[in-house]
């Protein structure tokens, strides 16, 4: 494999003799937003003894890679019995829509034949980088388009053409090979509140990448798009990560074999790498992802080796 990506290690693991009960496990989904300089603090999701998931937080400096403050109080908790997000909140990313700042996230359900549900929810990021949920009810929920669960979204603006929202859907809970089918598919909207779902976005090839999770996208129309996201193959590996290409964000190429990133030999990232998330910092490109156990873990970094050698050729 072509390594463009550096491995700068593991950057925040969560201590459950330190943690609040909500936060006892787990540093999934890490969802970085800048403070100042070179100051970021970074949202998680981290769990409880029965595996709810709630919103916590570090403020690292991302050059340093150092931590500097670790919050022990959660952000946001999981929702009351009943609630869409009542066995978890799992972190997609943030836009803004008029002045407010919204973090997107995927609420939990549990269901009685042993599967999951979930649904788009929406956290107002307030100035002083608080959260409070902005509505009891979904944000996105299911619909003809996406009739079983809803996952991890993604949203970029652009003053042009309004909000493009990339995220999650399943098909099927086994496609045959004893994996779930799910998707990533594609939403637009005019004024970043009401969306119109547009279908499958990005291929998928059952037995190689069929269980997709968490995009992550960076580009414009002008200059083309790329994503990283997770997925497994249905032929029983866990999670990797790949990439994908597109011109317009909407109909994708899978470049699973040029995304320059994999498990190491041995380690906390050694099983699985999942859940990443793609940012720029002073002209370099930066990478967090989870590792083993779906981020239990914790979080590392990684850093682009070189722009010019990230290029693929597009569609």
């Amino acid at each position: 494999m072509n390594e463009k990506w550096q491995k700068l290690g593991l950057l925040y693991s969560p201590s459950a003799n330190s943690h609040h009960p909500k936060l006892l496990t787990h540093a999934a989904n890490p969802l970085p937003l800048l403070i100042e300089g070179d100051l970021y603090r970074i949202f998680f999701s981290g769990r409880d003894v029965d595996n709810r998931s709630s919103v916590g937080a570090v403020d690292i400096d991302i050059v340093k890679r150092r931590v500097i403050r670790e919050y022990t109080q959660p952000f946001f908790e999981h929702g009351l019995a009943g609630s869409f997000y009542a066995e978890g909140v799992s972190i997609g990313n943030c836009y803004e829509v008029n002045g407010t700042k919204y973090m997107l996230f995927m609420g939990w359900q549990a269901r009685g034949e042993g599967h999951w549900r979930g649904d788009v929810g929406r956290l107002v990021v307030n100035p002083d980088l608080t959260l409070e949920l902005d509505s009891e009810r979904p944000f996105m929920s299911s619909d003809a388009s996406d009739p079983i669960s809803l996952s991890y979204p993604w949203v970029l603006g652009n003053k042009k053409d309004g909000f493009n929202m990339w995220y999650g859907s399943t098909i099927t809970w086994d496609a045959g090979n004893g994996e779930m089918l799910h998707v990533i598919n594609y939403a637009t909207s005019r004024d970043g509140d009401n969306w119109s779902r547009e279908g499958i976005a990005l291929p998928y090839e059952l037995g190689k990448a069929q269980a997709f999770s968490r995009p992550t996208v960076v580009g414009n129309r002008e200059t083309g798009y790329e994503m990283w996201f997770s997925y497994r193959s249905g032929s029983g590996e866990k999670y990797r990560i790949g990439n994908a290409f597109s011109d317009d964000g909407l109909k994708w190429l899978l470049s699973l074999e040029t995304v320059g990133i994999d498990v190491s030999l041995d380690g906390w990232d050694s099983e699985m790498i999942e859940y990443p998330i793609v940012f720029d910092h002073n002209g370099q490109r930066y990478m967090l992802y989870n590792g083993n156990g779906y981020g239990k873990t914790g979080f590392g970094l990684a850093l682009l080796r070189s722009l010019k050698v990230a290029l693929s050729p597009r569609t």
